[in-house]
């Protein structure tokens, strides 16, 4: 594999393993999750099986209420299952105690959401070293990288503006370097282009895809767009709070 042409890269997708496969990043089986409403249980994930093998580019459609959001939280380790269990490089997270689970959500996970949850009173630099701080990295480490993250997204010249000077496109471009900052091993993205027109949309989308190349990233992506949906290497139909079987793209 060649080196990838990104300076701030990330670690490549792992090489094949004897079968030709490339190894298994998550492996999520008989997840389900519901809640109790004055004394009645309402099924949100009903017994979701799904992997996620390094490099992957996957999209997750379905109707809303169909338990997308839900499922990217799970896989997040945003929350957890109500039954089932969701394991990275086979090591199950509810083997993990909740700082552990902390820690490896920093480092292994990235997050993207429609609304791109950036700090007002920060600048886009210090919006992309947050969680690196928070991993109590030392700013002289990180400053690097973050901007060259920032570049290669195309907001090298927007480092010390506040979101508030920034476009939607623009602040969704500073939350997907966040997003990157820590290395991470996958991305989930929540309707990362819900609120944006569709030709920031389809730049939006292009982007991960570029990054997904050259870094070996893994992205998970719920998106409303099926026609952008449609591009990714593998589309989940989620329907009545189970995914139906992938489909080749």
């Amino acid at each position: 594999m060649s080196e990838p042409s990104n300076p701030a890269a990330l670690q490549p997708a792992g090489a094949p393993d004897a079968s030709g496969e490339r190894p298994v990043l998550l492996d999520a089986r008989g997840v389900c999750k519901w809640f109790e409403v004055g004394g009645r249980r309402i099924d949100v994930l009903k017994g979701v099986d799904l992997q996620v093998r390094q490099g992957d580019m996957i999209a997750v459609i379905g109707r809303s209420g169909s338990g997308k959001s839900t499922l990217l939280h799970l896989l997040g380790a945003l929350d957890t299952p109500s039954a089932g269990s969701i394991a990275y490089h086979a090591r199950p997270l509810a083997d993990r105690s909740d700082d552990e689970v902390a820690a490896f959500r920093n480092q292994t996970i990235g997050f993207v959401f429609q609304f791109h949850h950036l700090l007002p009173e920060l600048t886009a630099l210090e919006n992309v070293l947050m969680p690196a701080l928070i991993a109590r990295k030392r700013r002289s480490e990180v400053v690097g990288p973050a901007q060259k993250l920032l570049e290669r997204v195309g907001l090298g010249h927007r480092l010390d503006h506040h979101p508030g000077e920034l476009s939607g496109g623009e602040q969704q471009r500073v939350a997907l370097a966040r997003a990157l900052v820590m290395q991470p091993e996958i991305v989930f993205a929540d309707e990362p282009t819900g609120n944006l027109d569709g030709h920031t949309a389809e730049e939006m989308h292009t982007l991960m895809e570029e990054l997904n190349r050259e870094t070996g990233t893994s992205f998970v992506i719920v998106s409303h767009n099926r026609e952008l949906a449609d591009r990714m290497d593998r589309v989940l139909q989620m329907g009545e709070g189970q995914v139906m079987p992938a489909e080749a793209v």
